[in-house]
């Protein structure tokens, strides 16, 4: 008998790759041109993850719902243009995707990044040839909680939520995928650490391990 395989879900940042510098610089981008400092590359590293919004609102010193979207709207014109491109795969992402993929896995991205940048990284990347599709963040921030990013792709997949996986470096990843009744597992090689990553049922150190979500 064929056995039944777990559906895949990965975070995008800080788990398929590195988009530190496209983000960081394009954060700059936005907070100078709002005339706010620089606020440390500390605070910076902590903006890779949640949504942007939530950032802008901790970052700006009059966090209000006109400054926040001004400030996206200055980080997009910069990210659109180059920030995405900023990016670098981690040592062993290409080769365990492949090897899920012969295996007959299903994978999805789900990752708070708007679904415009996100399919245009995977695509860049070839991680198109692994994944079923990309799910995102849309512009205007209504699936900005990735609570319900990941409800709207099991819902929109029809996919039976304990038997699938969701793959990623934050709380964020793992706070989404226990109040959806999928699995969760963390990765050690991005943002977030053991201690953040609390609740999840494996740690992972190396992108190496990923073939072996399948055993």
């Amino acid at each position: 008998m064929k056995r039944s395989l777990p559906t895949l879900l990965f975070d995008l940042d800080g788990t398929l790759s590195d988009n530190y510098e496209g983000i960081s610089r394009s954060i700059r981008h936005a907070l100078a041109s709002l005339g706010v400092p620089d606020p440390g590359e500390a605070t910076l590293r902590a903006c890779v993850g949640p949504p942007l919004r939530e950032s802008f609102a901790r970052l700006l010193p009059a966090p209000g719902p006109a400054a926040i979207e001004a400030a996206l709207s200055a980080y997009r014109e910069r990210f659109r243009d180059v920030g995405w491109r900023e990016n670098v795969i981690y040592e062993g992402v290409p080769e365990a995707l492949a090897a899920l993929s012969a295996a007959g896995a299903r994978m999805y991205v789900c990752t708070t990044k708007p679904e415009v940048f996100a399919s245009r990284i995977i695509g860049h990347f070839g991680f198109d040839a692994f994944v079923q599709r990309v799910y995102g963040a849309d512009l205007a921030g209504l699936l900005d909680d990735k609570r319900a990013l990941l409800a709207h792709l099991l819902a929109a997949e029809g996919l039976d939520a304990p038997r699938a996986v969701m793959i990623g470096d934050r709380h964020l990843d793992v706070r989404a995928a226990l109040a959806n009744r999928t699995r969760a597992v963390g990765v050690l090689w991005g943002y977030g650490c053991a201690e953040e990553l609390d609740g999840a049922e494996r740690l992972l150190a190396s992108p190496t391990e990923l073939a072996t979500l399948l055993d």
